[in-house]
């Protein structure tokens, strides 16, 4: 049923947590599933493999890259792929019927590999681009244009807040430096700018421009916002029992990502002395196990899993 050549795949993205991914999320084979972040499609094709004849997945990606691939890879009736950010799930579901009826929703957050590779996305800072970093390229602001607008403590406040990076405001204030006398338009340029602005690195630390280049991603496509705005409208699509798995790879995503679990845990605030038992608080969600990582296995054969952190939650009414 589903017509797509897994070498392609494979070769260009090594999926994190894919089988304990599909193992959490899939308790309803005949339901209906969302890939809230198709990339190129690995964790789509697995929960496929794993869905009976009557199930229904419906796909989402910002990426025009990863939407032509899943049209031209996949043909299986039961998939359906979206051009949009999961920020649009309600509006994308609804004119689907299928709100309020999804069995579970996946989400694999950040860059993917193939965005990372094509120096032409601009997202990598070893490999030299246009400076652009956007997800969605049909709309929004390149990062280039993005550099040129801000203001210097506005940028310092982003790269401390997304990146964490320490030297933020000498980082800040170089940029606002050279770019009063030309505008930064590559990669490199980038990249120059910001390992010369910080006074020394140890030999152990990761590349000077890592945490910029994050952070200033993680602006332009407004991946904190987007999540924050997405995982309400998660809550609402899922059936009760629906599960939602979400893989972060962020510290500040996953906080978001806790903090919502957290709350909706919780339930209504009661007044304290009650004789009433928990079941009667109204929570909407329940953690479902620990938080789960990847094991020395997978990070042998992919180094990028070391910092993903995968939480299930199920919906409870």
């Amino acid at each position: 049923m589903v017509a797509v050549r897994m070498s392609d795949i494979f070769q260009q993205h090594i999926p994190v947590l894919l089988q304990e991914a599909v193992e959490q999320l899939i308790t309803l084979p005949g339901g209906i599933y969302v890939d809230a972040t198709f990339g190129r499609g690995s964790h789509s094709l697995e929960i496929l493999k794993n869905l009976d004849a009557s199930s229904q997945l419906i796909a989402f990606d910002k990426d025009l890259e990863a939407v032509a691939y899943a049209n031209q890879t996949i043909t299986d009736k039961r998939f359906t792929m979206v051009h949009a950010s999961f920020a649009s799930l309600q509006a994308v579901l609804e004119d689907l019927n299928v709100w309020g009826q999804v069995s579970g929703i996946l989400f694999d957050l950040g860059v993917s590999s193939p965005q990372l590779d094509n120096p032409e996305r601009g997202f990598s800072f070893v490999r030299e681009g246009k400076l652009d970093m956007r997800m969605d390229t049909s709309r929004g602001k390149s990062a280039m244009e993005w550099l040129a607008d801000i203001g210097e403590e506005e940028l310092a406040s982003v790269l401390w807040q997304y990146g964490e990076e320490k030297f933020s405001r000498r980082i800040a204030r170089a940029i606002v430096a050279i770019r009063a006398e030309k505008p930064i338009t590559t990669t490199a340029e980038l990249s120059e700018i910001v390992t010369r602005a910080i006074p020394f690195k140890r030999p152990q630390d990761k590349h000077a421009a890592t945490r910029s280049f994050q952070a200033i991603r993680i602006a332009v496509n407004e991946e904190l916002t987007d999540l924050e705005k997405a995982l309400p409208q998660a809550l609402d699509a899922l059936h009760a029992g629906g599960r939602m798995a979400v893989i972060s790879f962020h510290s500040l995503e996953d906080r978001i990502v806790k903090q919502f679990v957290r709350l909706h845990e919780k339930g209504k605030e009661l007044p304290h002395g009650l004789p009433v038992k928990g079941s009667h608080f109204d929570a909407k969600l329940k953690a479902v196990g620990k938080p789960i990582k990847a094991g020395l296995k997978e990070l042998n054969l992919n180094p990028r899993a070391r910092s993903a952190i995968m939480r299930i939650a199920e919906k409870q009414s």
